[in-house]
């Protein structure tokens, strides 16, 4: 399969990479991030040019970020009339429109690089609970340059090194999200021990 993804770098380029991010913002299980490595270790190797490849990963990227961002709220728009029917759905509605605009923007920029198994599901939920999309987009921007010069640049530089250089970034991404879920529960349980007392 490696040897499959390298050829498809390698021969392909930016197209390439910009279908493969497309795709992973979708939540579509393709391997985005060692595509980015090995076309970082290509282009050191004098085999890709590196600025069309990181803008074609950079492109797939936010135009990923930005069709989830429109599933997400075309189905909220589907669904708004039967969630506002029921006071307690529109509250729990209200609330999350509330908090994906005052806090929503750190969470784009996080889940487009440190978290981006998330990223995702936070493009539906910024879309359905009518996160401003200037605001989504400028963060979705700032944080997929981070993605993509991180493993570009990492594949760049490690070149020779790809294999254990890809390990240890989906180790440490996997440790990050993995801690991140586990404040966010101990977090509402904290909550939900308070307001029983």
């Amino acid at each position: 399969m490696t040897d499959w993804l390298f050829e498809l770098v390698s021969q392909w380029g930016a197209v390439a990479l910009s279908v493969v991010t497309f795709l992973s913002c979708l939540a579509i299980p393709v391997p985005s991030s060692m595509m980015m490595l090995a076309a970082g270790a290509f282009a050191a190797s004098g085999d890709l040019a590196l600025m069309p490849a990181a803008a074609g990963a950079l492109t797939g990227a936010i135009l990923g970020d930005q069709t989830g961002y429109q599933i997400g709220r075309l189905g909220l728009n589907a669904a708004e009339t039967w969630l506002v029917k029921s006071p307690m759905r529109a509250s729990v509605l209200n609330r999350a429109r509330q908090s994906v605009q005052t806090r929503g923007g750190i969470a784009v920029f996080f889940t487009r690089w440190m978290f981006s198994v998330l990223g995702p599901y936070v493009n539906l939920l910024a879309g359905g609970a009518g996160m401003n999309w200037l605001t989504f987009t400028l963060m979705g921007i700032a944080g997929e340059l981070v993605w993509v010069t991180v493993y570009v640049g990492v594949g760049y530089t490690a070149g020779g090194q790809l294999s254990q250089v890809s390990e240890l970034l989906g180790n440490v991404t996997g440790l990050a999200t993995s801690l991140l879920v586990t404040v966010a529960l101990g977090y509402l349980l904290f909550r939900r021990r308070r307001q029983a007392s």
